[in-house]
């Protein structure tokens, strides 16, 4: 049954599409995020809870196995697609997780139209791609503050210096 909750989140682009016309039927704010989440951990978390706090459902988009390759690197990323798209749609807070393959979701952002864009880090709202398309619909773009010293780059360079977490 839980099994069944979590892969029910995991949806594709048309899908999120159908739905989002429902959302806004029913005047529900759609929050949109999106990275590579390739190993969770507490920064993640803090971010994504913060964001789904912004409003009543949160799409969270995942880089594709491909082009988390191609932005950092050949040893990345470090879990497969099953594992990384299904702990995200595990968390309580992340109401669906879908899959882009390109370098940014610009393409996804378009189909979503979602009511506020969140990125972290000390972004500007200028400088976050779709940020253009989310505030000439109305919208609003966010960037929701790190939480210092947790990133998974962090994680895997102790794991293999050997150092304890």
């Amino acid at each position: 049954m839980l099994e069944t909750q979590i892969k029910n989140k995991i949806l594709t682009w048309e899908a999120i599409s159908e739905r989002r016309q429902q959302w806004k039927q029913e005047g529900k704010k759609v929050v949109f995020t999106n990275g590579c989440f390739d190993i969770l951990h507490y920064g993640h978390l803090h971010y994504l809870a913060q964001a789904k706090d912004l409003g009543d459902i949160l799409i969270v988009g995942a880089n594709s196995q491909e082009s988390i390759t191609r932005l950092k690197g050949p040893n990345r990323p470090i879990q497969d697609e099953l594992t990384r798209y299904h702990l995200l749609a595990s968390l309580m807070f992340v109401d669906v997780v879908t899959v882009f393959a390109e370098d940014t979701p610009l393409e996804l952002i378009k189909i979503i139209q979602p009511d506020i864009l969140v990125k972290g880090g000390d972004w500007k709202a200028e400088q976050i791609v779709g940020s253009d398309i989310v505030l000439a619909g109305g919208g609003e773009v966010r960037s929701l503050p790190f939480v210092e010293g947790y990133s998974t780059t962090n994680i895997e360079q102790k794991i293999q210096s050997h150092r304890p977490l």
